[in-house]
């Protein structure tokens, strides 16, 4: 038989969201007991007890509602023997079952080392992120400037061959120079990360942008992306900058809707090229 915890543990590493029900209580005649557990990922369902019958179908809706909006649900249902929840089982009675998001820790890539990723990595450490760097100077992407590190990588091509962004990734560019940044943005519009932010003014973004259009890549693939990245605070110095990035990177965690407004829309880089 499966067991549930280390299946939540495979799930988060793996990057995969997920629902666990549990049945909190009980009363009259419910064919399942306090204490079961249904978990849920994607469009699979794993059953830690055998609890199937009266209102799986009810809390299996729940749960896909709480894996998109990552908040948890207290369900109540008073069954009294209605036909509705009848699968072949009496069930009659009241059910409670709290519904809670199973969700992998997510994980802020700094592309770049320098000192605005370290007021960033520290930033987001705070904020519940796990903290990887990509520098191709090893003098800029180490464990002595970035303690906090999951993962260290000292070359682009490595980091963009090992690493393989999904929903829980959230990819900061911050290298040293627009080449850079054109390089590590081709890749990472093209990949399933939850959010792709580029620093840099809006005549160096769209800049950026025109250039990869020449190379064959569509408008709309950067329609996605943060840029100029980070909250409008009137930022100066590296930790206020680092402080709008993180917050940018909270509100997208937290679906707020605030969070779309630093980017670029389509249609803007005529007038931007201007200034």
């Amino acid at each position: 038989m499966m067991d549930l915890f280390e299946e939540i543990v495979r799930m988060r590493r793996a990057g995969v969201r997920g629902a666990l029900a549990t049945i909190v209580h009980t009363s009259g005649s419910i064919p399942s007991y306090e204490s079961s557990r249904m978990l849920g990922a994607g469009r699979r369902v794993h059953y830690g007890n055998n609890w199937r019958g009266c209102v799986e179908a009810d809390v299996w809706a729940a749960a896909k509602e709480v894996m998109e909006k990552e908040t948890p649900r207290k369900l109540v249902f008073n069954l009294n023997n209605e036909a509705t929840y009848d699968n072949g089982l009496i069930c009659g009675g009241t059910v409670e079952i709290f519904v809670e998001p199973i969700l992998p820790q997510p994980v802020v890539y700094l592309f770049g080392g320098g000192h605005v990723s370290m007021a960033v990595a520290k930033a987001a450490q705070a904020a519940g992120f796990g903290v990887g760097v990509v520098d191709d100077r090893e003098a800029f992407a180490n464990a002595e400037r970035f303690p906090m590190a999951q993962e260290i990588f000292t070359s682009y091509d490595e980091a963009f061959g090992k690493l393989k962004p999904n929903a829980s990734s959230y990819l900061v560019i911050v290298t040293r120079g627009p080449k850079e940044d054109m390089r590590v943005l081709a890749w990472a519009v093209r990949t399933a990360a939850r959010y792709v932010g580029m620093i840099g003014s809006k005549r160096k973004v769209l800049s950026v942008y025109k250039a990869l259009e020449n190379e064959g890549y569509r408008r709309e693939e950067f329609e996605r992306v943060y840029a100029p990245m980070g909250l409008e605070i009137g930022a100066l110095s590296p930790e206020e900058i680092a402080l709008s990035i993180v917050a940018e990177l909270v509100a997208v965690r937290r679906n707020a809707g605030g969070a779309a407004h630093k980017k670029l829309k389509v249609g803007e880089e005529a007038e931007e090229l201007k200034v």
